[in-house]
């Protein structure tokens, strides 16, 4: 007789097997960034399949599936609701730059304020900081931020947003 763990291991890879890549499919094509959602935001799913203590009761495991990963996008897009809209640094810099256009003492000015938003982003957190040179002035891949950070490849979404924020925040208050 087969445990429990195993049936639902069972059920589980069964579930994958028939189903994942129409859940994949589901899930990217009500994503705006899929190709970073879609791995987390799957195992999600699974995961809440696993927490099923009869899952022998299900009638159509599809539609079953389908619901379970209708309610994860749901609470997926009510936590990036509340985040502020995601910032642009090139618009940030291109704002700035406006300002000096070709007077020598302006581009001075610019320099040092941007400087200054360097140092103050640094204080403010200095995670935020380095995911932002990393990745806008270096050029390296978020995937590799995270790793170099030792955090997850979401944090590291989290800490770019975050520098941007406060980037354009600093930004609006004239400093």
């Amino acid at each position: 007789m087969a445990t429990e763990p195993d049936s639902k291991h069972a059920f589980l890879t069964s579930i994958e097997k028939t189903h994942g890549r129409q859940l994949r499919r589901y899930l990217a094509a009500r994503l705006r960034n899929a190709a970073a959602d879609v791995p987390d935001l799957t195992q999600e799913v699974y995961l809440r399949l696993l927490r099923i203590d009869n899952h022998e009761t299900i009638r159509n495991t599809q539609a079953y599936l389908f619901t379970v990963a209708s309610h994860v996008l749901h609470q997926h897009g009510l936590r990036h609701a509340t985040r502020p809209e995601s910032v642009e640094i090139l618009d940030v810099v291109s704002e700035l730059q406006s300002l000096a256009d070709t007077d020598p003492a302006a581009q001075v000015e610019v320099e040092q304020r941007f400087e200054k938003l360097g140092q103050r982003l640094f204080q403010h957190s200095p995670r935020a900081y380095a995911t932002l040179v990393l990745h806008r002035c270096d050029g390296v891949p978020l995937q590799e931020i995270a790793d170099q950070l030792g955090v997850s490849y979401t944090m590291v979404k989290r800490y770019l947003s975050k520098a941007l924020t406060y980037c354009q925040q600093c930004l609006q208050e004239g400093e």
